[in-house]
């Protein structure tokens, strides 16, 4: 990466393939179904899960160049952004939903952001919707001085990190009938549906209200590689209220998988992804015999 730390992203010792281990837990055995975590969390402790598999794409083509993204307030998109920015030296600017919260003091995630490094803008909300719009985004480049900049979308899906997450299914390969993650903007499951071998699929879990998604996935894939790639669906039942909401319901069941399987479930995306699981085993959804891959995309924060 010229410009940069020049041992480049090889130097961050990415875990690739990321582990795939089956898990014992009766409510999916007595129904058939083989339960299995594909712990994309273990990739690298800063850069965690699709986050990797989405930025690196994106940070070797920026060359040395200033990186501008956007996201919440508590976005695992901002934070794996501006840890790269520090562990490779290139610089970061994160566009921040809601002009209020610069008058207020900086929540963990975004305090985690700025202790590495990232300039925080803050937008009114009207702005932030139209970000995407020529104009607005040629103002806001202008507002953090980095004209020149490399942009990253929300979330970090676009092409390049699609082509990136393709790695995804191919490293699930023949292990698994069904490949399951939680979606936020759909970048993670246009790349594992093209990369998973003839006969497998994908089932993405919204994590937020709308409908929208499938309309964008398809628009990614036909970006990344100019069609529909692979068998996909959604399930858009299991939001739990929308993104960052959770229920009693949904927090007692993570705590439930915890103490069952060791693992520290992320609320924001793994817990919905896991409690839809369960659900449609239970629904009959999976055909007895079925080996049903979870992508363990984060762990929790901080």
């Amino acid at each position: 990466m010229t410009g940069t730390d020049t041992r480049g992203l090889a130097a961050l010792r990415p875990r690739l393939p990321s582990p795939l281990r089956e898990v014992a837990d009766g409510r999916f055995e007595r129904h058939g179904v083989r339960l299995l975590l594909k712990r994309d969390d273990l990739i690298h402790p800063e850069l965690v899960g699709n986050k990797w598999r989405k930025l690196a794409p994106n940070l070797d083509a920026a060359d040395g160049r200033t990186v501008v993204t956007f996201g919440g307030a508590y976005s695992n998109h901002l934070r794996a952004t501006a840890a790269a920015g520090r562990l490779l030296g290139l610089p970061t600017v994160g566009v921040v939903r809601g002009q209020e919260l610069a008058e207020l003091p900086l929540n963990p995630s975004l305090a985690r952001c700025a202790a590495d490094g990232m300039r925080l803008h803050f937008v009114d909300r009207s702005t932030y919707r139209r970000k995407a719009q020529p104009e607005t985004l040629a103002a806001l480049l202008r507002a953090v001085e980095a004209e020149d900049a490399v942009v990253v979308p929300e979330g970090g899906s676009n092409a390049r990190a699609v082509r990136g997450c393709r790695a995804l299914g191919e490293e699930l390969g023949e292990h698994a009938d069904v490949a399951a993650l939680a979606c936020g903007t759909g970048g993670t499951l246009a790349g594992l549906a093209a990369g998973l071998p003839a006969g497998r699929r994908a089932l993405g879990i919204p994590v937020l209200k709308g409908g929208f998604l499938a309309d964008d996935i398809r628009r990614l894939q036909e970006r990344a590689f100019g069609g529909r790639r692979g068998t996909w669906s959604l399930d858009d039942r299991f939001h739990h209220g929308g993104y960052a909401r959770t229920t009693p319901g949904l927090d007692a069941f993570a705590d439930d998988f915890e103490q069952r399987h060791g693992l520290a479930v992320e609320r924001v995306y793994v817990a919905k992804l896991l409690y839809a699981l369960l659900a449609l085993t239970e629904e009959g959804a999976f055909p007895r015999g079925t080996a049903l891959a979870a992508v363990v995309t984060g762990r929790p924060f901080p």
